[in-house]
């Protein structure tokens, strides 16, 4: 039998109470409110809101500062819901500032609370839904044993985490390493322009966005959001036939290198492994195989990025089809190219296999977690 065990059967055998949770703590006030304009980098104070980021910035303000204590945090608008132990600012409106009477540890009804199933009423007010919902109110030994358990579960989670980001961090730096060092070459003959060894280069369109029959066809779209030095197996976006004869979006075939050219997400590129359409804001070289290896001249613009991403131009900083095509490129023969590129690409798969694994290892502790909770905060009510 376990501690938890232990106890409950000492100190409820027969069920707990259930209570409301506005019953259960009292919403306090912060001094006073900082609008985001407030908002620095540093400062002395961290700012806490309704948002996904658990510190959405720092002030200086020392009059709006919320003592320190034990708070439950729920997002009015958002339900997102946090637990801070230490003096904060509240930033702009919509939190709710929870104060845990003596009946229920601060840290429990936190748990409590991040298993509760809110129906999402959009941007309108959910505290006054939250605050009539009833929840199990054990013997405070019983709630301390539960927390132990779910903080340890917690934390063993976080370092989990932290060690496989620092991994995915190490293999980068390696892949960057190898990278920069097998692509450097003395010989000043081998150098070409990105144009002399493509066959073709293009780029799209866009169909008319009002006209709906333009959309959601079976012909794949790619935009440059979905360009991050990656392959791309499907798009997120699908035209149809009509889109594609209304537009200057055309095929291009398999495996040519697309170039982002647009703002933000200028000089990333991406490899395509099935034959689509793009926007206007993608530049796609179609490698001539008799010169080039596709994969080569990803890899080769893949390590150029912050240098080609310098050469954007205007407000937007945004390149070009010329830019691109008149920018350098080693070649090699295609013997070596075909020894880096094999290279590389182990390194590139080491990295992404962890990279795509993390996620789904951060998921799958969180059910996990999601499990364990709400076995542990079930109980039977007392009669």
């Amino acid at each position: 039998m376990s501690r938890l065990d232990e106890l409950i059967a000492e100190l409820c055998p027969n069920g707990v109470e259930f209570e409301e949770i506005g019953k259960l703590c009292k919403v306090i006030s912060a001094p006073k409110k900082l609008n985001k304009k407030e908002y620095k980098n540093i400062g002395l104070f961290p700012i806490i809101d309704q948002g996904q980021n658990f510190i959405v910035g720092y002030t200086n303000d020392s009059s709006a500062v919320v003592k320190k204590g034990e708070y439950v945090i729920f997002g009015d608008h958002t339900r997102e819901i946090k637990f801070v132990n230490f003096e904060f600012c509240q930033g702009a409106d919509g939190i709710k500032i929870l104060l845990a009477s003596k009946n229920i540890k601060p840290r429990f009804l936190y748990h409590i609370m991040l298993g509760l199933k809110i129906a999402n009423r959009g941007y309108n007010r959910h505290w006054s839904l939250v605050s009539t919902m009833s929840i199990p109110v054990p013997p405070i030994p019983v709630q301390e044993e539960i927390v132990r358990i779910l903080d340890n579960f917690a934390e063993l989670t976080a370092e989990l985490t932290a060690e496989l980001t620092a991994e995915l961090t190490k293999r980068k730096q390696q892949y960057q390493y190898y990278r920069e060092n097998l692509l450097r070459f003395e010989d000043e003959n081998i150098w070409k322009t990105i144009r002399d060894v493509c066959i073709n280069v293009s780029s799209g369109g866009t169909p008319l966005k009002s006209r709906s029959n333009y959309y959601n066809g079976n012909i794949p779209w790619l935009r440059t959001q979905e360009v991050k030095f990656c392959d791309i197996w499907e798009t997120e976006m699908m035209i149809s036939q009509d889109g594609l004869e209304n537009s200057s979006a055309k095929w291009i075939p398999e495996n040519c290198v697309i170039v982002a050219i647009s703002g933000a997400t200028a000089a990333r590129c991406a490899v395509n492994k099935i034959p689509l359409t793009t926007n206007q804001h993608c530049c796609n070289l179609e490698i001539d195989h008799n010169i080039a290896l596709y994969r080569y001249v990803f890899h080769w613009i893949s390590s150029q990025y912050l240098k080609l991403k310098f050469l954007g131009q205007g407000a937007r900083e945004d390149l070009n089809v010329g830019i691109i095509c008149s920018y350098p490129v080693p070649v090699p023969p295609l013997e070596e190219q075909e020894r880096i590129v094999a290279i590389l690409d182990r390194f590139d798969a080491l990295c992404n296999d962890l990279a795509s694994g993390l996620p789904a290892e951060i998921e799958a502790r969180k059910k996990q977690y999601e499990y364990y909770r709400d076995k542990l905060l079930t109980f039977k009510e007392a009669v």
